[in-house]
């Protein structure tokens, strides 16, 4: 894929996850500019990726730092910003009568108002340009519910819903759809995950993979270049006559 010419904005780049699909975005020609919480964090993720990849920290669920960063892509890609990977989010466990009032709205300001911020402020650049990619993270959680994660899946579902009303809303030009991935291994969702499970179910590490790969057709967890592989596609021109989707990567564990 070749996305020379194109520039790119990526949220929870500093983790594993958007990292690796900021890397490759970068490495087949994009100019890319990374966001996350901690500016030490995306400092080191953006040297990492290479020289000329920028990276500016902001709380995702504040509107005035969303807007810097959005500024300062603007700034730098000479207002064009082509493609937008929101990546930042959480993961939460809990029993629903535990789940406190403040653990809700964290959830649903994180993964639910980041992405919205981050959307409204990129795409009237891409409406001035007549082009735009927007890649929404949800998760195989916000197809099928999973216990003790109520808050992490409504928030997730809400994703694809928001993912679908934008496909209708800014089409024809900006292309907008979302992943939902499974558990996937080397990432700090899936320590969160694991640790989790270990301690509300009492399993060790080993009984946690096996009762989540034996649900799993393909008989393994995801990947990290599972997920960027496919969120990669969608940002690319290979992917111009999709819009609106929820794509799984979950190795057959989720089909709908």
């Amino acid at each position: 894929m070749d996305f020379t010419g194109k520039t790119a904005l990526i949220t929870g780049a500093a983790g594993a996850i958007g990292k690796d699909i900021a890397l490759e975005l970068y490495k087949n020609g994009a100019k890319v500019l990374i966001s996350d919480i901690n500016q030490d964090a995306v400092d080191a993720a953006a040297k990492e990726i290479g020289e000329g990849c920028l990276a500016l920290a902001a709380d995702v669920t504040k509107a005035d730092q969303v807007q810097k960063v959005v500024a300062a892509a603007a700034d730098a890609f000479d207002g064009k910003i082509d493609i937008l990977v929101n990546v930042a989010g959480i993961i939460g466990q809990g029993n629903v009568e535990d789940i406190t009032e403040e653990d809700w709205d964290k959830m649903m300001a994180v993964n639910c108002k980041g992405t919205f911020l981050f959307t409204k402020y990129v795409v009237p650049m891409m409406k001035a340009n007549n082009y735009g990619k927007i890649v929404n993270f949800s998760s195989k959680s916000g197809k099928t519910g999973s216990a003790i994660m109520s808050h992490y899946c409504a928030a997730k579902a809400a994703i694809i819903g928001f993912t679908q009303a934008l496909a209708f809303e800014l089409a024809p030009n900006i292309n907008v759809n979302c992943v939902c991935p499974g558990i996937t291994e080397n990432t700090g969702v899936w320590q969160s995950a694991s640790s989790g499970y270990i301690e509300n179910l009492n399993m060790s590490i080993d009984e946690v993979v096996k009762k989540f790969t034996s649900k799993v057709p393909l008989g393994r967890l995801a990947k990290i270049e599972d997920v960027t592989a496919v969120t990669t596609f969608l940002c690319s021109k290979g992917a111009d006559y999709m819009t609106g989707q929820a794509i799984n990567i979950t190795g057959g564990r989720e089909m709908h």
